[in-house]
């Protein structure tokens, strides 16, 4: 697994939900939706949620527990 990927991983596993960007300012993850399929292809289940704000849509990520 690649190092920012197991990152997001140990991130997710504390049990946060996370955004692109927060993943970019907590972590330095600019292609997150990458990250979060890897993690998924390595059998961890992550839950998306799409969310609007200010006119904007983005993906919120979660370890299923």
């Amino acid at each position: 697994m690649k190092p920012q990927t197991q990152l997001v991983l140990n991130y997710l596993k504390t049990g946060k939900s996370i955004t692109p960007l927060e993943a970019l300012n907590k972590l330095g993850c600019f292609r997150l939706a990458s990250r979060i399929n890897e993690i998924n292809n390595e059998g961890w289940p992550v839950n998306s949620e799409l969310i609007t704000e200010n006119g904007k849509r983005f993906a919120r990520y979660k370890l299923m527990a």
